[in-house]
């Protein structure tokens, strides 16, 4: 088993085809608080991967899950960021549409990813399929505004890291605005977001 990598919330491993995600304890929050959260967070992302694959989204498939290790098993991707693709400049329009239609879906079955950036997007290598990652910030939600924050750090997250590329966002949206019925009403709250976000920058 291989460490592979670490973020705040927890530390990856991969075994063999599978890859183990357990959740850090915080020693600065009180404990019973701290198993109460990551149990949580444990049981939510878990649930989230069960529900994507209702719907035959593709993502991690769900193997097993303990909100006593606080650890979750799924099966591992093989491929390569959706990061490095696109800043090599391969097929990018078609996998910006991919990735809009793909959030779509999402967010018609009212999951939010909570971190959409390339890095947590994977092409995969024996399909060259877009295959979605990390669902540890992933929530249910109905409402607009969630879905609008949702786009809104995509967005943030594209114009940072794929400048060279800056039609990605809107040709996402246009495949977005296809996969859910419901984009108009989205569309108009991320202006709000972004109204928020430029006010905040001054």
């Amino acid at each position: 088993m291989n460490k592979i990598a670490q973020g705040a919330e927890a530390i990856i491993y991969k075994d063999g085809n599978e890859i183990i995600k357990e959740r850090l304890s915080k020693s600065y929050r009180l404990k019973h608080l701290d198993d109460s959260l990551r149990q949580f967070r444990t049981r939510r992302e878990a649930k989230v991967l069960g529900k994507l694959e209702e719907f035959n989204f593709p993502a991690p498939h769900l193997k097993e899950f303990s909100d006593k290790r606080m650890s979750i098993v799924m099966d591992f991707v093989p491929g390569e960021k959706l990061k490095d693709v696109l800043q090599r400049g391969d097929e990018y329009q078609q996998f910006a549409k991919d990735m809009g239609a793909m959030i779509g879906r999402m967010h018609t079955k009212n999951i939010i990813h909570g971190d959409l950036t390339t890095s947590n997007m994977i092409v995969h290598s024996k399909t060259n399929k877009l295959h979605f990652i990390d669902f540890g910030l992933a929530q249910f939600s109905e409402r607009d505004e969630d879905k609008a924050v949702d786009l809104f750090l995509l967005e943030r997250s594209l114009a940072s890291t794929h400048f060279k590329q800056p039609t990605l966002f809107e040709d996402a949206m246009k495949a977005y605005k296809i996969s859910n019925p419901e984009a108009t009403e989205v569309l108009k709250r991320l202006e709000k977001v972004r109204m928020r976000g430029r006010n905040k920058g001054k």
